[in-house]
């Protein structure tokens, strides 16, 4: 396969029968062009976004996988010393980053509040496998996330927001001012002019 640049009008065709499609999670034209344009620049075919990438409630996500190619070929190495469904522990190395033990099972699950508890109990080896890759690999090599997380991350992200509520924005210190001033019926102008 060639790492060719493929033109903009070739990747807004491809993107519109991938959002037409329905598959992998992209749910308008833009989503699926966005995240063709991101492996373009991580020097892979648009299409190869298809695999590597998520849109989950319209944001991005990199698979474990494609993380953990991206680790490989960057030059780490994996040693795994748990894979199984009561839990996963393995130990990331790189050259650049050094090495990083990272275990998940139902103990780290329930401390993080994670409440995806429907997939850790269909397929809890594959959803603590990669949990440990998304943290390992942001420890010892965040190139290899494209400053992304796994869909189970972004899912587990999701929920919580909706626990959460709506965010409270506090006002700054100006939008605080500007709003006394407005309530006593007080010049801007005049107040900065003896200032």
């Amino acid at each position: 396969m060639t790492n060719a640049l493929v033109p903009l009008d070739q990747m807004q065709t491809m993107a519109a029968a991938c959002a037409k499609s329905g598959l992998f999670g992209t749910k308008t034209q833009e989503q699926a062009l966005t995240i063709m344009l991101l492996a373009q620049a991580e020097g892979r075919h648009p299409m190869s976004a298809a695999k590597d990438y998520n849109i989950i409630n319209g944001k991005p996500a990199k698979t474990a996988d494609a993380m953990l190619r991206d680790f490989l070929a960057a030059g780490g190495s994996v040693v795994w010393h748990k894979y199984e469904d009561t839990g996963c522990e393995a130990t990331f190395s790189h050259p650049h980053g050094g090495s990083v033990k990272v275990d998940w099972d139902q103990k780290r699950m329930q401390q993080a509040k994670i409440s995806n508890d429907t997939m850790y109990s269909k397929y809890p080896r594959a959803m603590y496998r990669a949990r440990c890759i998304s943290e390992a690999v942001r420890t010892v090599y965040p190139g290899a996330t494209g400053g992304l997380h796994v869909p189970e991350e972004v899912r587990h992200f999701e929920q919580k927001e909706k626990d959460m509520g709506p965010a409270v924005i506090e006002p700054t210190t100006a939008e605080k001012i500007e709003a006394a001033l407005a309530k006593h019926k007080v010049d801007k102008a005049l107040v900065l002019a003896h200032a």
